[in-house]
């Protein structure tokens, strides 16, 4: 993981630009929104369920 952060420190603005253009040309225009909006839902989904499973379970009352 560590590496990934020192790889994306060393992108540049010509190298960050030229990975949005292949992106946009594979994808296309119309499928990013929809790319993006899954992404948001499944970080959302992520954070949900780590929230929930940090939380102690409550004892029921019989």
């Amino acid at each position: 993981m560590q590496i990934l952060f020192i790889l994306l420190g060393m992108l540049g603005a010509w190298e960050i630009a030229l990975i949005v253009i292949v992106v946009l040309i594979i994808f296309g225009g119309r499928k990013i929104p929809e790319l993006m909006k899954g992404l948001g839902k499944g970080m959302r989904e992520f954070k949900n369920a780590t929230k929930d499973d940090s939380e102690e379970p409550k004892e029921t009352e019989k």
